[in-house]
């Protein structure tokens, strides 16, 4: 899906058809709208199908009179079995010398967000600063998304400590994933802003340099809360293994002391059950003694040596 969206009264408003200065955001092209995207608009083939390679990792090049930023953006999302998983997904932004263009496999909270107007004083006329505030956005959305690990791994810890389920270790096994896939992708966006920020590539001017400063402040910052929240999680997932392991000693050791338990009784009986004389005491009474008897000291010693 191709639109064209141009800046009035500092809000993004649809065009039908492209002007100088717009932003054509492309959302899941068609290989038809892929044609369009490279012949009638003149965009590198090899930028646009880098765009929408879900394996691309971010990066900033420069073909001619076209500049590809790739930048990985978060994005959230629920399974059947009510599990959230977070994960990255690459944002192509190709520059040209009329238009910036937005290209992305799906439609992101980043592309919603800009399309409504929830990046404020958007204007695709002003590319670097354009371009500058998306990568703001995204670097805001990734402290956002880990804010909600952080309390999502929280509150499974609280939930844990009450009852062992698999739903919940099942999302924390996910949430561990999640950070690792931010803090590889927070590193190559890393790398890519600071590239931007030698000015060798796209063109920065004076007014820029804040906004540009501050992208890359957020970034860092990013990356410093997924390496924290890495660790925690890591060490907690560490913590419930070994108190799952435990647990499961003292329910084999219980078992073990039942079946010890359980053995006396089938032992007396069983001697007391077959046809002999010379067992003492041949009476109904004594082996239902003789068996509590040894029953009580034999529980008595097993649960004295696990206090020990």
């Amino acid at each position: 899906m191709i639109k064209f969206y141009i800046s009035e009264d500092g809000r993004m408003t649809e065009c039908a058809e492209p002007t100088a200065g717009c932003w054509v955001s492309v959302v899941n092209p068609t290989p038809q709208e892929v044609n369009t995207l490279i012949e009638d608009f003149g965009l590198d083939s090899g930028f646009v199908k880098s765009s929408i390679d879900e394996e691309e990792s971010s990066r900033i090049e420069r073909e001619d009179d076209q500049t590809l930023v790739i930048i990985d953006t978060p994005v959230s999302t629920v399974d059947e079995d009510q599990t959230r998983n977070f994960y990255t997904q690459p944002l192509g932004i190709i520059i040209t010398a009329d238009y910036v263009f937005t290209i992305s496999i799906q439609e992101t909270q980043i592309i919603t967000e800009a399309m409504s107007g929830g990046i404020r004083n958007l204007r695709p006329s002003f590319k670097t600063r354009f371009v500058l505030q998306i990568l703001l956005r995204i670097a805001a959305l990734f402290l956002t998304y880990l804010k909600q690990i952080d309390k999502i791994s929280s509150a499974a810890e609280q939930q844990l400590h009450d009852a062992m389920k698999n739903e919940l270790l099942m999302q924390l096994l996910a949430l561990e994933k999640s950070l690792v896939y931010f803090s590889t992708s927070l590193k190559a966006n890393e790398a890519t802003i600071e590239k931007i920020f030698r000015g060798r590539v796209i063109k920065l001017y004076d007014e820029d340099q804040d906004l540009l400063e501050d992208v890359l402040i957020e970034m860092k910052q990013a990356i410093e809360m997924s390496s924290i929240y890495s660790s925690i999680l890591s060490s907690m997932m560490d913590g419930f293994s070994s108190i799952i392991s435990n647990n499961l000693n003292i329910v084999m050791w219980r078992l073990t002391i039942v079946t010890i338990i359980l053995e006396i009784p089938n032992i007396i009986f069983a001697f007391y059950g077959i046809n002999t004389v010379d067992l003492p005491m041949p009476y109904t009474w004594f082996a239902i003694a003789l068996t509590g008897c040894l029953t009580i000291i034999t529980t008595f010693v097993l649960l004295k040596w696990k206090r020990k």
